[in-house]
């Protein structure tokens, strides 16, 4: 079972050792890797690549996101060649999002040819993998062109994908079929997000384009400020959301943990992993 545990680099000393008690406690569950976020433009590259040092010296893998939107190709090739001198050899590899108040897109606009870039500049060393949107990126037009989209990261060289996350599973099985029949073949992991607070989901889902099924945000909002109860409907359905996904065959889970560990060692505690 494949699992992964995604964080995003904190910007303050207490952030800092928040996010140490939290990796290391993820790292008792024996996951496959950590992943850590890149901010918009590479505003955050610095402590993207001092979290994975830290996790990769504790003896655990952890691959760096690398996003090209603002950045230009030496930009890029610098920040591949820091990777590779460090001795990183997995990568996840975005668009990303472009920085308030800059206008220009910057020399790579679609995340095809950041992965076509970094296959040309580095051959084989990093393992690729890319995003893919089962209920759509928020700019695509259609099923197909979502489709597409993601099969031209494949053909540039990625050789796994991990899903915005959802909680209609059949979105994801629907996704995967229709990416079979256009013959992508490698794997593709969902991903999980717990829920702890609905405004905060809320405004996450708006954004992304992930929808919150009608019965659930019906019941989350019938909760108001009820924490307790929201954890406690957010385990259980995203719990059973994990083991449909499981038991349909799913190659792993990837949790974006938001820097805690609770909710997400909790499930896995419930699905037996």
């Amino acid at each position: 079972m494949v699992n992964s545990f995604e964080f995003f680099p904190p910007k303050t000393p207490e952030g800092k050792a928040k996010l140490r008690a939290t990796w290391q406690e993820l790292a008792t569950l024996k996951p496959r890797f950590f992943s850590c976020t890149f901010g918009a433009g590479g505003s955050t590259r610095e402590g993207t690549l001092e979290t994975v040092l830290e996790i990769r010296a504790a003896g655990h893998e952890a691959a760096p996101h690398l996003s090209c939107i603002a950045s230009t190709r030496k930009d890029l090739a610098e920040q591949l060649e820091r990777y590779r001198s460090n001795g990183i050899r997995h990568l996840i590899a975005l668009r990303g999002d472009l920085p308030s108040g800059i206008a220009a897109a910057g020399e790579l606009r679609y995340a095809n040819e950041l992965v076509a870039f970094i296959r040309e500049t580095t051959g084989d060393w990093f393992r690729i993998e890319v995003a893919c949107y089962p209920e759509y990126h928020p700019q695509t037009r259609s099923a197909d062109d979502e489709v597409r989209n993601f099969k031209r990261k494949v053909d540039a060289g990625a050789d796994s994908a991990i899903t915005q996350y959802f909680y209609n599973p059949d979105a994801y099985f629907r996704f995967v079929d229709e990416s079979r029949r256009a013959g992508i073949g490698i794997p593709i992991v969902p991903g999980v997000m717990p829920i702890a607070n609905f405004a905060q989901l809320a405004r996450f889902s708006d954004a992304c384009g992930a929808e919150i099924p009608r019965w659930m945000r019906i019941k989350l909002e019938g909760y108001r400020d009820d924490a307790r109860s929201i954890r406690a409907f957010g385990l259980d359905a995203v719990t059973d959301l994990c083991r449909r996904l499981i038991d349909a065959g799913a190659p792993g889970l990837h949790f974006y943990t938001l820097n805690q560990a609770a909710l997400p060692v909790e499930i896995w505690r419930r699905l037996g992993l």
